[in-house]
């Protein structure tokens, strides 16, 4: 069963939508961006089809770094990091659970992936 979710940046500047399976826990990693976000992730990677993104005029802001294949987005009036395209599967997204309406990422779980030698 899906559910559908809303989440936003800190000033509302940007929003996401989608419908995905229930939040039960969360995704943390420690390659070297990760690890200094300290943001918990989505376990469910988000077809790009599903996520609905509005964003206000130059507001979302990219940053990529290496091999430039993952993209990290990130507003660009608050600086709140609210989803990244994933370089292991160009075309999904994994969203901060932060940013998500009613999701309190102290209450989970969290898997970690080992991006720090994976990458």
């Amino acid at each position: 069963m899906s559910e559908t979710y809303q989440g936003s940046c800190h000033c509302g500047a940007i929003q996401f939508s989608y419908q995905g399976e229930k939040i039960e826990k969360g995704l943390r990693c420690n390659c070297s961006i990760c690890s200094r976000k300290g943001a918990m992730m989505s376990t469910e990677m988000i077809p790009e089809e599903k996520l609905q993104i509005e964003a206000e005029k130059e507001a979302l802001g990219l940053y990529q770094f290496g091999q430039k294949t993952a993209k990290h987005f990130f507003c660009n009036q608050c600086g709140i990091y609210p989803f990244h395209e994933t370089a292991r599967a160009p075309g999904h997204y994994r969203v901060n659970l932060g940013c998500i309406e009613g999701i309190d990422t102290f209450s989970l779980q969290a898997d970690v992936f080992d991006g720090k030698h994976k990458l």
